[in-house]
């Protein structure tokens, strides 16, 4: 998983670089998992109802794809 991750508090938004352009699809795909399943083991025994509301992912400068959150299991 990429070393920055930016997590507000507040809205729960988590930004965090999960590879390079160059990344070829199976070293994307295994980051996007480590990061979802590093992002649903953080989550607080308090917290109750839908944890994952939207997955989307994008370049540094493009738009956002949304992810189906059944094809990732959350």
């Amino acid at each position: 998983v990429g070393s920055e991750m930016c997590i507000r508090d507040r809205s729960g938004i988590v930004h965090a670089g999960v590879g390079k352009a160059s990344f070829d699809i199976k070293s994307l795909e295994e980051n996007v998992t480590a990061l979802i399943d590093a992002i649903k083991k953080a989550k607080p025994s308090s917290a109750k109802g839908v944890y994952f509301k939207k997955i989307s992912v994008s370049s540094t400068m493009g738009p956002g794809l949304n992810v189906d959150g059944a094809s990732v299991d959350i």
